[in-house]
């Protein structure tokens, strides 16, 4: 089953008249006639993480997640895709009580009490472990763009973060949550964590909370540092970015790789500026964001199943992503607005 696809959505719920965080989880996922598997518990109470099942390709994984939304919408939920919500106020959270929550709350502290945050996961088949790590990373040098494209957080608390991402500023205050660096082989990454995960008292890789990673419980290689979307088209459009760029990757011949430092200023780059970033090409120089994105998705294309979703893309460079849309409802309805046009998108 290599190179199938399989994508994961964090979504905050909100209060269906006010909009604001609705900390219902335990609620709503009683009411859900779903697999377990498809729709569970996150960190938060106000949050729920929605998984397709393994796809071929990125068109059959989102209608999945739209068929998932449906379903959270007709249990009683009303579900956002952001990076965080746009108004919560500081500490308007709840720990999911579960164990593993609670331990997680435990050592991060006040960390994790600020606001819920949210993100797009997108899985890829891999055929074998060195191939895994070999696709991550290449991969690596891909998250500066893949970032920028998927950046939907422009607010915090009411106010204008002056950054397209928000999220991941909140989120770099965890551990762990960084770019990796290279590694020679598998076993070279076994080595490599071993001591990371004992300094930690970690059980295992799964806390390892990197931009991308291999995940050898599951066969794939997972790119977890975008913004979570309210557009359906929008997750389309980036999980079959991710896909053809992971194949690229996996059949690609090189063995040379960009140190993490350089890809890390770049990911602020991103994180700052959005599609107005300039961000690092193959050739070391920098380049915009909107060149970057269509040659990607033309390297994309020869390798994904259906290479429709890719149209997204073009769209998200043309009308602006989740944090320009944001920024245009908010110039017109204020954060009203903003919070109306993320309902909407989601259920859409």
């Amino acid at each position: 089953m290599e190179f199938t696809l399989g994508i994961e959505e964090e979504l905050l719920l909100v209060d269906r008249e006010t909009h604001a965080l609705s900390h219902s989880s335990h609620e709503l996922l009683g009411a859900m006639n779903v697999d377990p598997q498809e729709a569970r518990h996150d960190l938060y109470e106000a949050q729920v993480e929605l998984s397709s099942p393994i796809c071929a390709g990125a068109a059959e994984a989102a209608a999945e997640l739209g068929r998932l939304r449906g379903a959270v919408i007709e249990a009683g939920g009303t579900p956002v895709g952001a990076g965080i919500h746009p108004a919560a106020a500081l500490g308007d959270v709840r720990i999911t009580q579960q164990p593993r929550y609670i331990k997680a709350a435990e050592l991060l502290g006040g960390v994790v009490h600020r606001t819920p945050d949210c993100a797009l996961h997108v899985h890829v088949g891999m055929p074998d472990p060195d191939t895994a790590i070999r696709v991550c990373n290449g991969l690596r040098e891909h998250l500066p763009l893949l970032h920028a494209l998927a950046a939907n957080s422009a607010y915090w608390h009411g106010q204008d973060a002056r950054l397209a991402s928000a999220r991941f500023v909140l989120r770099r205050g965890f551990p762990r949550v960084e770019v990796p660096r290279a590694f020679s082989d598998f076993e070279d990454f076994e080595r490599a964590i071993a001591p990371m995960l004992a300094a930690a008292e970690l059980d295992d890789y799964t806390s390892l909370w990197w931009d991308v990673r291999p995940h050898p419980k599951l066969g794939t290689v997972e790119v977890r540092v975008m913004d979570a979307q309210s557009s359906l088209e929008s997750l389309a459009a980036l999980g079959a970015l991710v896909h053809g760029l992971a194949v690229h990757e996996a059949r690609s011949d090189r063995r040379a790789w960009l140190d993490r430092e350089p890809i890390e200023e770049a990911v602020f780059s991103a994180t700052s500026k959005g599609l107005g970033a300039r961000l690092l090409d193959g050739d070391g120089g920098l380049r915009g964001v909107r060149e970057l994105a269509r040659e990607a998705v033309e390297l994309a294309r020869r390798h994904v199943p259906d290479d429709r979703p890719l149209e997204g893309i073009e769209r998200i460079l043309r009308d602006g992503g989740g944090a320009d849309r944001q920024r245009e409802a908010h110039a017109s309805g204020g954060m009203p607005g903003v919070l109306r046009m993320l309902v909407e998108e989601t259920a859409h």
